[in-house]
């Protein structure tokens, strides 16, 4: 049996880690391509039903998937600053490294042009779980279909996706 050290202990935790991060980055950034083809369902099937009060339907979507995009987003930033803060320091003091472990997890967040992206990303992101869905609740309420019942809804909806997208804007400062 292989001696178990505090490295071996520390390198899996690392791959572990690294695993998890990759599958919450894939998922990530489904949830952009499944949001944007569930709110184009849902806008089809209202302009081939007349139904504009289905147009609601698409904040919830997009307050339901976007909030899930930015857990897992957290997440994702989450495991890189524990692997730069506390899993590569710990590793270094164990192999007497001069260097940082991990380069990558340092390195890449000061690539050229890298506020850009991130500022662009959010822009996209925006789109997607802000504009999009008020661009909907307003294509509602200018519609005949608007009824108080659906209208107060409405209205917490746009709230919620305010709340949402100030989220995102918090998150783009990381």
């Amino acid at each position: 049996m292989d001696d178990v050290t505090e490295g071996k202990i520390l390198l899996a935790e690392y791959d572990r880690l690294k695993e998890e991060q990759k599958t919450r980055i894939g998922f990530r950034d489904n949830l952009l391509y499944f949001t944007l083809a569930a709110a184009t369902a849902v806008v089809a099937i209202t302009v081939q039903s007349g139904q504009s009060r289905l147009l609601l339907s698409v904040p919830a979507i997009c307050l339901i998937l976007g909030w899930t995009y930015l857990v897992n987003d957290e997440k994702i930033s989450a495991i890189g600053c524990y692997v730069r803060d506390r899993l590569g320091p710990r590793l270094g003091q164990l192999t007497a490294a001069d260097g940082a472990l991990f380069g990558w997890e340092v390195y890449h967040r000061h690539v050229s042009g890298r506020t850009v992206r991130k500022r662009l990303q959010t822009a996209v992101d925006l789109f997607t779980y802000l504009v999009l869905p008020m661009v909907c609740t307003t294509a509602f309420w200018c519609s005949r279909a608007v009824e108080p019942l659906l209208a107060f809804p409405s209205l917490g909806q746009m709230l919620a996706l305010a709340v949402l997208g100030w989220q995102f804007l918090r998150r783009t400062e990381r």
